[in-house]
């Protein structure tokens, strides 16, 4: 899958991953205690929606663009449309705001953002953003390493795992990180993005983690489209785990509206492995 972010910022996959970041964020804030989030894609920050790329696809006009016109949309979006105006100043959605633009604005003082990216020139564009941001680090570096390295043995942390899944081999890294973290630290979290594409390569996903992951998993699918073309992003999914937080209704909600707003023929599923 050749995924340059650029030409996807604000489509419905953005929309439905980081709305529900920015709900499980403020949900895991709500405890005592510093929390460390570590991104292992990161990405440049934020996305230029006037740009070629983002006009080539067409993709942010029939997502977010769609979601800040709609009158019908649930609550919890309520945090990214506000995230998406604040950084447009209140105008028109020009820019998006990646996961690392969203995390760093809703830190606490005490907390921590480890913001990965392998790619130099994203990274440097991601490090000029992030420069003045209290307790947020960039790394040039593979996010699967830095994330079994760098997450803490004790505390909450939460780790975002967002390939773009250009190497065959993203599926079982994604496995080997999540069975890292639960033994490096039994109350980390992880949130992970994938693509729905076919069922086959899903459902292999989904029974090697049922047999390597010990800690509960909530998955939810927001399907766009029947999955009857493999060649095509069909839809994706959500993978919660170490789920300390209620976190099914706002997924419900979020994969819901999505599917049979945005999608054609869509429909969502949210089950805990």
């Amino acid at each position: 899958m050749n995924y340059r972010h650029a030409f996807h910022a604000g489509n419905f996959a953005d929309l439905v991953k980081h709305a529900t970041l920015l709900q499980l964020l403020r949900r895991l804030e709500a405890y005592a205690g510093p929390l460390s989030v570590i991104d292992t894609h990161a990405g440049r920050g934020v996305y230029d929606l006037a740009g070629v790329e983002a006009k080539k696809s067409g993709e942010a006009a029939a997502g977010i663009a769609r979601l800040i016109e709609a009158s019908d949309v649930p609550a919890e979006f309520a945090a990214l449309t506000a995230a998406v105006r604040k950084l447009n100043n209140g105008g028109p959605a020009r820019r998006y705001p990646g996961s690392p633009w969203l995390i760093a604005e809703a830190l606490r003082p005490g907390d921590s953002y480890l913001a990965c990216e392998l790619r130099s020139e994203e990274h440097v564009a991601l490090r000029e953003l992030m420069k003045a941001r209290r307790g947020v680090r960039t790394l040039c570096a593979d996010g699967y390493e830095a994330a079994m390295d760098q997450t803490p043995a004790t505390g909450r942390v939460l780790v975002l795992i967002d390939p773009p899944f250009e190497r065959a081999n993203d599926y079982p890294r994604i496995v080997q990180t999540l069975a890292a973290l639960g033994r490096r630290n039994r109350n980390a979290m992880a949130l992970v993005w994938l693509p729905l594409k076919d069922l086959e390569t899903f459902d292999g996903f989904l029974r090697d983690l049922e047999e390597e992951i010990v800690a509960p998993l909530l998955v939810a699918e927001t399907r766009m489209r029947p999955l009857t073309d493999p060649l095509k992003m069909n839809g994706c999914a959500l993978v919660l785990m170490g789920t300390t937080v209620d976190m099914a209704e706002p997924l419900k909600a979020i994969s819901e509206w999505t599917a049979t707003t945005l999608g054609q023929g869509g429909s969502s599923r949210i089950y805990a492995l």
